[in-house]
């Protein structure tokens, strides 16, 4: 099997290449960015450098290298798409057109994974354990694109039988890689503000809750998703959940841990986006039609991202 990770250099990219050399061998995944990558690999990988808006050159990169799997990752996140709609739209859309084209016209690529986000619901969403199937209707173009992405996913399976496969991911939470314009980055940065001992100023209200998810469990439901047998998968995109909390509960959290840690409240934009997001997930579809459960907790997750951080700021110091 050869795998091919667009985006790979994100927040899911740099994880999902580790994982993925461990399940089908290093040399047969290759990783696409945008970026430059000094030595011409990533993290063990062949790496080429290539915009996945360009439709053409990704196809010739597929045939080429006999590519079966794709994971595309490449978008532009909720708060950086707020400050750029149109090409948060052109980004998002664009590129998963190219990608859902050469998978319908390249036999050899046999399934397709694109990431989809709990910003597909809106404002008229229910908060609490929001199900599966329910009222969408986002205001964001973030979750805008990613609505439009699950229905045109669903039309290339269903015209083309394309096998593309989704997540609804939560807030994702992982110290590998810098925050990429998310509005769930606060976590992230609260938790290395406390690491170097500097006071953090909240852009979300100190109640505002939301469903999170350590890095690693998302990792393994996209693996666990993929490896699914065809048959069983009711839905192109899937619910899945693991925790939730506000940004005061981490605060206390982290305070817990490292006492002197201090954190203000200042909300902004991304607190207007994410009151529009829900508390808590229902994921049983998930859990019953190709076993999802979640491995961290909120506090195992609060400790290894404390660890994660300061360790990455003792090797960099």
């Amino acid at each position: 099997m050869k795998a091919l990770v667009i985006g790979a250099c994100g927040q899911i990219g740099t994880e999902l290449v580790d994982a993925l050399k461990k399940l089908f061998g290093a040399e047969n995944i290759l990783s696409v960015d945008i970026k430059d990558v000094s030595e011409n690999n990533w993290r063990g990988t062949r790496y080429v450098k290539l915009d996945a808006m360009d439709g053409e050159q990704l196809y010739r990169l597929v045939k080429e290298t006999g590519i079966n799997w794709i994971f595309h990752l490449a978008a532009v996140l909720s708060a950086k798409g707020e400050q750029n709609p149109r090409q948060a739209w052109k980004v998002n859309m664009e590129t998963l057109w190219n990608v859902l084209e050469i998978a319908k016209e390249t036999p050899q690529v046999e399934r397709v994974f694109w990431p989809s986000s709990i910003a597909v619901f809106g404002p008229d969403t229910p908060k609490q354990n929001t199900p599966q199937v329910t009222i969408m209707n986002p205001l964001t173009v973030y979750g805008i694109t990613k609505l439009a992405g699950e229905k045109l996913c669903e039309y290339y399976k269903a015209r083309w039988q394309v096998d593309v496969r989704s997540l609804r991911y939560p807030g994702l939470l992982s110290y590998t890689m810098e925050p990429g314009g998310g509005t769930t980055d606060y976590a992230i940065e609260m938790c290395e503000h406390a690491i170097l001992g500097k006071k953090y100023t909240c852009p979300l209200s100190p109640d505002r809750r939301l469903p999170m998810m350590y890095i690693q469990d998302a990792i393994e439901a996209t693996l666990t998703l993929m490896q699914a047998r065809r048959e069983n998968l009711r839905f192109v995109s899937y619910n899945i959940h693991a925790f939730d909390f506000t940004p005061e509960e981490l605060a206390s959290a982290i305070k817990q841990r490292i006492p002197t840690f201090e954190v203000h409240y200042n909300p902004d934009f991304r607190d207007d986006i994410a009151s529009q997001w829900p508390e808590t997930i229902n994921d049983e579809p998930a859990r019953t039609d190709w076993g999802w459960e979640p491995s961290f907790d909120f506090n195992t997750t609060v400790d290894l991202l404390l660890e994660g951080l300061k360790q990455k700021h003792l090797t960099s110091a």
